[in-house]
């Protein structure tokens, strides 16, 4: 099958830059942010033009305990239908813990986060990646992700754990050099290391992205330039091997037409040339093997202690290093006050300069409840409750927008009436 070529993210907010970008050979979209039923006109246009769309999920958790969701496999299989995709990514991680595997509370991350390279969690992995290869009608691909702090007890490096992932279930990969160097950076992981132990035939395709150091380690922020040490490891890489793809990352902060051009002028010069897309295969014989009895229990334990710690406020659990979680809690709320404040831009326009402060004490101890959504209308309940917005009217405007929203519905004329005497209460 031939090769992907060199491409950009899609991102609604440079739609139109992406369409005029010189040799941009495919793009890569968040498959939650599409309705197979509505595909944006800009990723219509460009399918016209021969270019390539590839939908990248993430909120499938095919790191976690539970079997991957049959609706959230339906969607993904829809959107890469209605995008006639030649293959689907997603990650190796866990985004939720918790539930009735573990009799306790569920949770939700926010983002994706590192399963344990042990045997026992790769098992779970195996058996989470068959189920979805077999509900997708094209190949899957998964990427390596990146991480604030390490799991006690890893038995694998980060290539092996890969290399035996492919071995066992012929999935694809996905390798973000960008996640290897901050693993390098943030875990004292080798890159070049797992560059060498990875069965370079079964890359899929290649993210390229940014980050900066913040707080003394290395946050992947796809929101700062490409650094060098990327594009280093990105050579490593090209010299192994002709990757079937390269895609630019940028998901926030987005820079002029010009340097986004320029970003990818530098990644042509890494890899100057682009192989074919590997040839599915299936595992090889006698390699999947059965979970172990209680595997998915004992790995659902530690992954609901953690996310609790990492969420919820609770002690960290034995084994981990507590000011490496401290500084993933405030990454995670800070991620959570960067996609409420998008979701909802009437909060931080209420709330001014003091929004991001506020949230993220709000989040540090409070998990997310139902999705993003949710999490915007119990933050404005939380400033309702505790007296916030200050200014009289500005906690009026909350109110309205709370109770209009809060609804399974939209509120009717006779609720909105309602809605307004309360408002005119709120002091």
């Amino acid at each position: 099958m031939a090769g992907l070529g060199t491409g950009i993210g899609w991102r609604p907010e440079i739609a139109d830059a992406v369409e005029r970008l010189p040799g941009v050979d495919w793009v890569e979209v968040v498959a939650e942010n599409v309705c197979p039923g509505h595909v944006p006109t800009s990723l219509t246009r460009l399918r016209e033009r021969g270019v390539t769309v590839v939908p990248h999920g993430v909120s499938l958790g095919l790191g976690g305990v539970d079997r991957p969701d049959e609706a959230r496999l339906a969607r993904l299989a829809a959107t890469a239908t209605a995008l006639g995709a030649p293959l689907v990514t997603e990650h190796i991680a866990f985004v939720r813990a918790g539930g009735p595997l573990t009799a306790s509370d569920p949770l939700e991350a926010g983002h994706l986060l590192p399963v344990p390279r042990t045997r026992e969690a790769l098992d779970v992995l195996c058996e989470n990646v068959r189920v979805a290869q077999e509900a997708l009608p094209v190949p899957l691909a998964l990427e390596n992700v990146a991480a604030l702090f390490s799991w006690p007890g890893e038995e694998l490096s980060e290539g092996r754990f890969l290399a035996e992932l492919v071995e066992r279930t012929g999935v694809r990969l996905l390798i973000d050099v960008a996640n290897l160097h901050t693993n390098r950076l943030n875990r004292g992981d080798d890159p070049v290391k797992a560059l060498a132990e990875l069965p370079v035939e079964a890359i899929a395709y290649v993210h390229v992205a940014g980050g900066v150091e913040r707080d003394g380690v290395w946050h992947d922020t796809h929101a700062h330039p490409v650094p060098p040490q990327v594009l280093d490891l990105l050579s490593e890489l090209a010299a192994r091997t002709a990757p079937p793809g390269v895609l630019l990352e940028r998901d926030d902060d987005f820079p002029p037409e010009g340097e986004l051009a320029a970003e990818l002028a530098a990644i042509r010069e890494r890899v100057p040339v682009t192989g074919a897309l590997p040839e599915v295969r299936d595992a090889r014989e006698g390699a999947v093997r059965v979970a172990a009895d209680g595997a998915r229990e004992r790995l659902g334990l530690t992954q609901a202690a953690l996310l609790s710690a990492l969420v919820a406020g609770t002690p960290a659990p034995e084994g981990f290093d507590g000011a490496r979680l401290r500084l993933q809690t405030l990454a995670l709320a800070r991620k959570r006050a960067g996609v409420v404040a998008k979701l909802a831009p009437e909060l931080p326009e209420l709330l001014g300069k003091e929004y991001r402060d506020v949230f993220v004490a709000y989040a540090r101890a409070r998990p997310m409840a139902g999705g993003y959504r949710q999490d915007a209308l119990a933050f404005a309940r939380y400033l309702l409750d505790s007296g916030r917005p200050g200014d009289v009217r500005a906690r009026r405007r909350l109110y309205r927008w709370w109770a209009e929203r809060s609804g399974p519905r939209p509120p009717g004329r006779a609720a909105r009436v309602v809605h307004a005497a309360r408002a005119a209460l709120v002091a």
